[in-house]
């Protein structure tokens, strides 16, 4: 199986000098909606993961504390020149989703765009998402998925095996992964390509509203 953390580092080395182009025009709505869904505050310390060259940057506040992570150093390298062209301090640094280099309840916000279809193990990447978030915490999704309610059949697995290896998978199913990892769901929206695209805003909650 070719999806595992050092096939993604390699592949988005590669990608990374032509990531923009492909990226930067089909999501800026799709990000503009995620993002425009969480409840900012100023102060609020903000984790991008899987941030790649940084595309969500432009579209968040200025009074926030914000750190970014990418599997690629490739990829941060050009997140870190896209926040020095906006002016904007980041902390960016090379890390893996699945093995978070952060203290439990250490942020307000964790972004994961267009990175839970690609991560090996996205169970383990929500598990860590939820283990670093503070209590109340928001975590920002958009990506494509499944539907909820169909699960992949025999075709779109066998496709996936393919996708998954040059891209994404395109079987994973948004309300299953999250509500699971044990985050509850405020809002899901279609954001893109009659909704295999969705932008979800999540929670963590206290340990006594836990369902």
């Amino acid at each position: 199986m070719f999806n595992t953390t050092a096939w993604n580092r390699l592949r988005y080395t590669a990608y990374a000098p032509f990531y923009d182009a492909i990226a930067a025009r089909a999501f800026r709505k799709p990000r503009r909606i995620a993002l425009g869904q969480v409840d900012w505050e100023p102060g609020m310390r903000v984790l991008l993961v899987g941030a790649g060259t940084g595309l969500d940057l432009p579209f968040l506040p200025h009074d926030i504390e914000v750190h970014a992570t990418d599997i690629a150093p490739a990829m941060i390298k050009r997140t870190a020149k896209r926040a020095e062209a906006l002016r904007r301090d980041v902390e960016c640094r090379v890390m893996d989703a699945e093995a978070l280099n952060y203290p439990d309840e250490h942020f307000d916000v964790v972004i994961m765009h267009l990175i839970i279809a690609v991560m090996p193990n996205p169970q383990q990447g929500l598990a860590e998402a939820y283990r670093v978030l503070k209590t109340g915490g928001q975590l920002c999704v958009m990506d494509k998925f499944q539907p909820d309610s169909q699960p992949a059949g025999m075709g779109r697995r066998l496709l996936n095996s393919l996708t998954s290896t040059l891209a994404t998978d395109i079987t994973r199913q948004a309300r299953p992964l999250l509500t699971e990892a044990g985050f509850f769901i405020h809002y899901d929206e279609p954001v893109l390509m009659d909704g295999l695209f969705r932008a979800l805003l999540a929670a963590k909650p206290a340990p006594s509203s836990h369902q």
